[in-house]
């Protein structure tokens, strides 16, 4: 059970997310079809208060001793993942952002994407479901990965 709840709150952290959940559940024995979707979720729990708070958050906080370098970095952070969905998309936003949280590259997933939505005052409803078909991008590839380095490295004994 523990290995269930690790996987999940793995899930749930920033930088971390989903990218690193799946490959935990399913090295620590879980089966895919069960990691998948305990990350996802986790993943997609933070999702409403980033949109609605974090900005605010990151506002009142930049100026303050103990997190202003950090709720710096993380407004720059949305503001440029923002921008460059913005410059990249045109239109095409929602795919934009799909591909911007679905893609597992460093400095990308649910937590960026949604915070850049939030600086482009994105519709609330589009942004989830972007995030949300993102994140199952996401958890794909992840678990492919995933499930190949296992068997290479099991193969490999």
């Amino acid at each position: 059970m523990l290995k269930y709840v690790l996987t999940f709150l793995i899930s749930m952290v920033p930088i971390v997310e989903l990218r690193g959940g799946v490959p935990f559940g399913i090295t620590m024995g879980i089966k895919w079809y069960y990691a998948l979707p305990i990350c996802m979720i986790g993943n997609m729990i933070p999702v409403p208060f980033i949109f609605f708070f974090a900005r605010r958050i990151l506002e009142w906080g930049k100026d303050k001793k103990v997190t202003g370098k950090f709720f710096t970095w993380c407004l720059e952070k949305g503001e440029k993942g923002g921008q460059k969905l913005q410059e990249k998309a045109g239109k095409g936003l929602f795919i934009a952002l799909l591909l911007f949280v679905g893609i597992p590259l460093p400095g990308t997933g649910a937590w960026t994407g949604t915070l850049a939505a939030s600086f482009l005052n994105m519709d609330f409803k589009k942004s989830v479901i972007a995030v949300i078909c993102g994140v199952l991008l996401a958890g794909i590839i992840m678990t492919v990965l995933s499930l190949a380095g296992v068997a290479a490295f099991t193969a490999a004994k």
